[in-house]
């Protein structure tokens, strides 16, 4: 599958609290803006990929936007892990035959909708039933807990989160789509924050968001006659642990070696690239302790020295790893990671408002704490 296909157009609806339109109106929204930039005609597109968790069906975006006859699509779990995974699945579908033209998408209205965690009347499901009933009610206070024994067990401190706060803080600031342009954030603003869930602030959480994202996947051969420049989808991987416990990962052997470290296995193994050789990453930020624990999983720092990787503006531009340089979940907008897919797209052609010098490669991840999913593109 190495190099065989190419994410060839993207597309996005504004992001903001609140958007007036339906989920599946900014969906399809998202899918002919991506269409349009790759030069291709919806009726062309036979293949779809979205998230579990998406509301729109893949029937429903199909009818709407025109498309022909559909001869692949698939759905990936674990919300923010499966974004980088709807693109592998299309990359295989194209790589194999099975389609030409593939769709991902996301889209969601969590910004003015209601949070999936007060629904009481479902039930929970099995990982759930070891948490919630102990007061792990929310995502952030799984991460809560991982955050406090990283911090325990290898030095992690709040400065470190803070680094990468301010390091997606400073993209957004550069980037007029994202809902935290023009919005600077201080060291004392960080420090003197309301908690979420200790030891994790305001600022170590991602945004609530409405809006929709996609992209378009053919071969490498066709993308040579699209209408933008190709990124190629150099190498793709999905990954668990095994005896993995959803967010917490409580029942591994260490509970700090999560999904990450499964799917960069995998991942470096079919490329020709090594961690040394990426130019750029946008890593998933759900959540500031989340960026650490990723720099280690995919290799580029060792074994508890993913606090201090971020030290002396290493994941600023310019620095070590320039880091989510559309200001990611945590500053341009939360939509499960799929800004991270466009952005890394932007960065290698050469059209990100934060843009990296001569980047050529660029590493996109999934959410770290449930099973996920990683691409390495290159152009």
């Amino acid at each position: 599958m190495k190099d065989a296909a190419a994410i060839v157009g993207i597309g996005q609806t504004p992001f903001a609290k609140h958007l007036p339109e339906a989920e599946k109106t900014l969906a399809c929204r998202a899918v002919l803006d991506a269409l349009d930039d790759a030069g291709i005609a919806p009726s062309e597109v036979d293949a779809f990929a979205s998230y579990t968790m998406e509301e729109t069906e893949e029937v429903e975006v199909a009818k709407a936007i025109g498309a022909g006859d559909v001869t692949f699509f698939s759905k990936v779990g674990y919300g923010g892990g499966g974004s980088c995974a709807t693109v592998a699945h299309l990359a295989a579908a194209v790589a194999t035959g099975q389609a030409t033209v593939g769709v991902a998408w996301r889209s969601r209205k969590r910004g003015s909708g209601a949070r999936p965690w007060r629904n009481t009347q479902q039930q929970l499901p099995t990982p759930a039933q070891w948490t919630r009933p102990f007061g792990l009610l929310r995502p952030v206070d799984e991460i809560a807990m991982l955050t406090r024994r990283y911090m325990h067990e290898f030095g992690v401190s709040r400065d470190h989160l803070f680094n990468v706060a301010l390091a997606c803080r400073n993209r957004a600031n550069q980037n007029p789509a994202a809902m935290m342009y023009e919005r600077p954030l201080t060291r004392e603003m960080y420090m003197t924050a309301r908690w979420i869930s200790e030891p994790l602030c305001l600022y170590d959480n991602c945004l609530e968001t409405d809006g929709a994202l996609a992209c378009v996947v053919v071969s490498a051969d066709r993308a040579r006659d699209c209408r933008r420049r190709p990124v190629l989808v150099h190498s793709a991987a999905q990954g668990m642990p095994a005896q993995h416990h959803g967010m917490v990962n409580y029942w591994c052997d260490d509970p700090l070696e999560g999904p990450a470290w499964t799917a960069a296995r995998r991942l470096w193994e079919g490329a020709d690239l090594r961690p040394q050789d990426v130019d750029v990453a946008q890593i998933y930020d759900a959540f500031t302790a989340l960026v650490p624990l990723s720099l280690e999983g995919y290799g580029f720092c060792g074994r508890g020295e993913g606090g201090a990787f971020t030290e002396g503006g290493a994941l600023e531009i310019g620095g070590r790893l320039p880091l989510n340089t559309g200001g990611g979940g945590l500053s341009e907008a939360y939509v499960h990671g799929f800004n991270l897919i466009n952005e890394g797209v932007r960065q290698l052609r050469g059209t990100s408002t934060a843009q990296v010098p001569d980047a050529s490669t660029c590493l996109v991840t999934a959410g770290e704490g449930v099973p996920t999913s990683a691409l390495l593109l290159r152009s």
